[in-house]
Formats: C-alpha cells, sequence, structure tokens
C-alpha cells in the first residue's frame, strides 16, 4: 500500500489529513476529519499521477478553509446573504441560493458536493484525463471527455446498501454530479425518504436539490414518524431545534403513495427550473423516477462497465 506524497509546504498547514492508495493502486483515500473521500482517474499513468498529485495538494487545506466560516455557512440562506470567501465555501453558496427565497436551507445542505466539485477541478486542471471521479460518502463529482461514460449504482436505503437501479451518464449529456439525501443517511433529514438520489450539472447542485426533495417526501404529524430536535442530536447542528426524523414505522401503500407524490412534485418544480436532471426517489420499497433517469435506469448491470456504487 503506497502513500501519495504532497508538497512539503501543504503537507505542514495540515498534519490530520491521510492520503493512500487503496489495494490495487487504483483508488486514493483522502481522509480529514469529517471529510472522506474516494477518487478515481483514467487516463496515461503519467497524467493519472499528476491528477492525484493534484487532488492530494488541494485536499489538505479544505477542511480548515471551511472551518474558517463555519459560523455564515450555518446560517439560513436568503436572498441577502453575503459571499463567503473560500472557493468551496462560495460552490455551497451557489447551490442552495436558488432555494432561499421559499426553503430553510443553509450552505451546509451542499458541503459534500461542494468538496467533491473542488477536488475534481483541481485533478483536472492538473491532468488530461479521459474520465475522473471524487466520491464523497456517495455524493460525486465527474469528470468525462468526449465519448466516455460512467454507469452509477442507486441505492434504495443508504444505511444498507443494495442496488436498486443503475443509471447511465455519457459525456454527450449534462449531468456531471450525482447526491442521495435521506433520513437513513449521514445527514439529518426533515422528510421520511429512504434515499433520494439526484443527477444535476454539478455535484453541489445535485446535493442541495436531493435535501430539499428528501424534505418534501413526508407525511406530517403520522404517528409512527419519530422526529428530534436537531440540536438534541448535534448541539451545533445548522437545523437548530427543527425536527429530524429518527424512525418511520410501517406505512401503508397508499401513505407511501401519498408521501412520494409530495417529493416527485418537488423534484419536477426543481426539474422544470433546470436545477437538476432527474431524481430517484425512495421509501419503503418503492421507487419514483423523475426525468431523464427513466431512460436510462435499468436494474440489469451492463457486463463490460464498471459500476460506480452510489450510497
Amino acid at each position: 500500500m503506497a502513500t501519495t506524497v504532497v508538497d512539503k509546504g501543504e503537507e505542514a498547514m495540515n498534519t490530520r489529513a491521510q492520503i493512500r492508495l487503496l489495494p490495487g493502486g487504483h483508488r486514493l483515500h483522502l481522509h480529514d476529519g469529517p471529510i472522506d473521500l474516494i477518487v478515481e482517474a483514467f487516463g496515461t499513468p503519467h497524467e493519472v499521477s499528476a491528477a492525484c498529485r493534484a487532488a492530494s495538494a488541494r485536499f489538505v487545506s479544505v477542511l480548515d478553509e471551511l472551518c474558517s466560516e463555519l459560523a455564515l455557512l450555518r446560517q439560513p440562506c436568503s436572498e441577502e446573504s453575503p459571499w463567503p470567501q473560500g472557493a468551496v465555501a462560495r460552490r455551497m453558496m451557489a447551490a442552495v441560493k436558488p432555494y432561499a427565497p421559499e426553503f430553510f436551507i443553509t450552505p451546509m445542505a451542499a458541503v459534500a458536493g461542494a468538496v467533491a466539485e473542488e477536488i475534481l477541478a483541481a485533478m483536472i486542471s492538473g491532468a488530461d484525463l479521459t474520465r475522473a471521479y471524487v466520491n464523497n460518502g456517495g455524493d460525486i463529482a465527474l469528470h468525462l471527455s468526449a465519448g466516455e461514460l460512467f454507469v452509477v449504482g442507486m441505492v434504495e436505503r443508504p444505511d444498507r446498501p443494495s442496488l436498486m437501479g443503475t443509471t447511465m451518464l455519457h459525456a454527450s449529456e449534462p449531468t456531471r454530479g450525482v447526491a442521495t439525501s435521506g433520513w437513513r443517511g449521514r445527514s439529518f433529514s426533515l422528510g421520511i425518504a429512504d434515499a433520494v438520489t439526484v443527477l444535476a450539472d454539478r455535484a453541489a447542485a445535485a446535493d442541495a436539490a436531493a435535501t430539499i426533495i428528501a424534505n418534501a417526501i413526508d407525511l406530517p404529524g403520522h404517528p409512527t414518524i419519530v422526529r428530534i430536535a436537531a440540536r438534541e442530536l448535534q448541539p451545533d447542528s445548522d437545523l437548530g431545534d427543527r425536527l429530524v426524523t429518527q424512525a418511520v414505522g410501517d406505512l401503508t401503500a397508499r401513505e407511501v403513495d401519498q408521501a412520494l407524490t409530495c417529493g416527485a412534485h418537488a423534484a419536477d418544480r426543481l426539474l422544470r427550473s433546470g436545477l437538476i436532471r432527474s431524481a430517484a426517489l425512495s421509501l419503503q420499497g418503492e421507487t419514483r423516477i423523475v426525468g431523464s433517469a427513466r431512460e436510462h435506469m435499468t436494474i440489469t448491470t451492463p457486463p463490460t462497465e464498471r459500476i460506480l456504487v452510489h450510497a
């Protein structure tokens, strides 16, 4: 197992970051506090090495940059919200600003996608690659040169990954970001979706949209849904005293249909606004597809393509 070497000046800025090649030598693992990335690049060996060095060098400063503006990033976004200074933080703000007039949302709703975007941008600016991805806990930023494609596997429950289908992303199409949200995921949710997977032009945009759609899949006041104030679970949560879902009991077929219909309406609005390309909504074994994913989604994996599993 090899360790990727970064510039000593960059390394001195952050002694926490762990950077290593995973077994097989093809995927790079970048870890720093809550940020955990899997990175892979495709191209000539020289260009792949250059991309990995660029990813490593950029990664070591990302968490410190975010922490320096954390107070602003945890505030509800409004049309008057000031723009942060950091590159990742600005990606976050840009992704959530479209929702500010109507929804409660903070820039933290797009943090995973924005970090993935930033590392990918460093990679493709430092190397000539045919394909690349940065997977931040299931929120994925993609690079595809002409004629290339990725097959992305979609799971119906992030806490118990099981492939519900795949979607094929072609370079000729605009999708370059994938994200999932839901109450079973690693972040809090106001809704009851097991998983909402969104395809969008950028990873941060997909991340923010998945949050909005997952929140819309809900049955307010239902007796089998357990909710707890976010602050009780995480004192510094950007959601404050808002109630986040902790358990969902068995629902009737009619209730599942009702909740998914609410989410599908929200997804359709975002689709018509150009904020997303498609979405897959899952709740207790039922799935709704909104947008272009319907054309490419299949439960059979093409044997010649490796699946990029999205959890």
